[in-house]
Parts: structure tokens; sequence; C-alpha cells
């Protein structure tokens, strides 16, 4: 290819880095060369000279059940991808629930396999992204870490959030306000459980553990958790709900007790999935960039890759968005 483009092999093998230092012209021609015979670079040949896989992994900490039917996984990983691709990398796409696939990646990660790792959805203290970070594999987190450390992570404003919709639901007149929970042995569930009572202590009211369920970010535990504080506590008239899947979860049950969405129970969820607006009725709930996100995720992986500086942590604003249910 370099003869046919006119250039010496060090020139076009420039070129075909991505390197900066080679004339307008070299790159014009060294790149039509290979445009006509269909040129594919040898991947495998090149990491033995740069010590990189130009690839990075996508890791879900979560079973295939509870990845597949949340809509929040599927939106960060097309965001990541966009940025990973544009870069020339490949994304690596898996899921890993139990310590034994924790310790199989880690081996893959640590064993040169991929330049960097983007985990999502980490429960309690796991420690998979320091012994990562140990094995120089760069790291980035979806969430606040729980586990300490100096650890790189990307979140929404899960606690203000929180507050927000709670102070929504006080602004409208509701009196007895309960929350469903996401997973307490994750930053996103016990943020949004503070945000709450943030919300009701600056209103004056007392937390009541009471009107408190706990919930799973699914739509099962949302109809189990909301079925079962009707039951106890009826005279409840409103709830946040830690996620969208939660809440509609909550609507289902609230309409099997026989009351009426917002007109009896107000519904506030967080997250707006696609889902939400096609609720019925339509679901106000909080919205996090989860498309934005994915891609600073990304974008923050990449620098530590080049070893340029990033953030430790970097947490984007939520916003309110009121529809029919609240």
């Amino acid at each position: 290819m370099a003869a046919r483009a006119g250039v010496s092999r060090a020139t076009a093998s420039r070129v075909l880095r991505g390197a900066s230092n080679v004339s307008d012209q070299a790159r014009t021609a060294v790149l039509s060369a290979a445009e006509d015979i269909s040129y594919a670079p040898n991947r495998a040949a090149r990491s033995l000279v740069t010590g990189r896989s130009d690839s990075v992994a996508f890791l879900v900490a979560e079973s295939e059940d509870r990845l597949f039917s949340d809509p929040f996984f599927l939106g960060m990983l097309r965001a990541a991808q966009t940025v990973i691709a544009e870069a020339g990398l490949q994304l690596v796409f898996t899921v890993a629930s139990s310590p034994a696939e924790h310790r199989r990646f880690l081996h893959y990660a640590a064993g040169g396999h991929v330049d960097g790792v983007l985990v999502l959805s980490l429960h309690g203290r796991d420690q998979l992204p320091q012994e990562l970070e140990s094995h120089a594999v760069p790291t980035v987190l979806s969430g606040r870490p729980l586990s300490g450390g100096p650890l790189h992570f990307v979140d929404s404003d899960n606690a203000g959030g929180a507050r927000m919709a709670t102070e929504h639901l006080l602004d409208t007149g509701r009196r007895a306000i309960a929350t469903i929970t996401g997973p307490l042995d994750m930053c996103a569930g016990q943020d949004r459980l503070a945000g709450y009572r943030t919300a009701l202590a600056a209103a004056g009211r007392p937390y009541d553990a009471g009107l408190v369920a706990h919930g799973q970010f699914s739509i099962v535990s949302g109809q189990q958790a909301m079925a079962e504080l009707l039951a106890s506590r009826p005279e409840l008239d409103a709830v946040f709900a830690a996620s969208d899947l939660t809440a509609i979860g909550a609507m289902r049950a609230i309409e099997a007790a026989g009351r009426r969405v917002f007109d009896d129970v107000a519904v506030v969820g967080f997250d707006d999935i696609g889902d939400a607006e096609l609720a019925h009725p339509a679901l106000t709930t909080i919205r996090q960039p989860i498309t934005e996100m994915g891609r600073t995720m990304a974008i923050r992986l990449l620098q530590r890759i080049a070893g340029e500086p990033a953030p430790l942590g970097t947490v984007l604003p939520v916003e309110l968005v009121r529809r029919l249910t609240a």
C-alpha cells in the first residue's frame, strides 16, 4: 500500500495510526490507496506493538433478567457505544452478577484483553473496581461508589431529584407521602431515600418509617411494595417511587386496590424511560440524562486510557417532568 500511495512504509504506518506528523498530501494518498485495496488494519499485530487491545468493556453487575427488563441499561449502552465507536475502538459487552463471574472478568481484563472498563450497577462494597485499577486497568463507574477509595464515576443528582419529586408532592397538597426505595446496597437507592427524607424535614414533616417500602427498581417489586403500603397505611395519598418501573408497578397496585391514580394517590417516578410517557395515565417523573451519562462515562474512560486528566466524579443535573400522575 505504501508503494501504491507513493510514500514510505513509515509514513503509511503513521497515517493509519492517526498520527498528526504527516502532510495532508501524504495522508490523502495513503487513505485513498487504503480504500482502493479495501485495507483493514491487523488489530492483533498492532496490539503487539502498542500494548493496547483497542477494546473497552461495558460490564453490568446484574442478572440478565434485570438487565433486559430495564431500559436504563440499553440507553447507557447505546450512548457509550457511539462514543467508543467514534474513537475507533471496540466495545465488549458483558454481564457479571456473581463472585465467580467477577473473578473470570478480572482475569480477562487483567490479561490485557481490554484497555479500560465501564462498570454499571455495582452493589454494596464490591471491590471489583479497585481490583481492576490495581491491575492498571482504567475503570469508570456509573454511580457514586459505596466501596470507598478514589474511583472515577459519573452519576446523576439522585438525592436532588428525589427531593424535587417529594417537594412537588408536598406542593400539590398531599399529606401522607410514601416512598418505595430502590436497592439500598446501591448508591442510587440510598441517595433517593435521602432526598425524600430531606424534603420532608425541610417541610417540617416527620419521617415515618411506616410509609417506606423497599423495592428493586422493578415493576414486580413496585407492585408488591405498593400493595403492602395500601394495606398498612390506607390514608396515604401519594408515593415517590425510586424508578419508573417501580412507579408503573405501584400504579397497577393502586388500581387493583380500587383506587385511582392521581385522584386518590399521586405517583412520581424517577428516570423518564420511554414507558413513563406511554403509561396510563402518563407518569410524572424525574428525568435523569441517561444518554449524557453514558456518553460522559465513555469520554472519561477514553481520557484515562490516553493518560489525560479526568475529573474524579461527575454529577449531572436532573429535572422534574410533569405529566398526569401528580
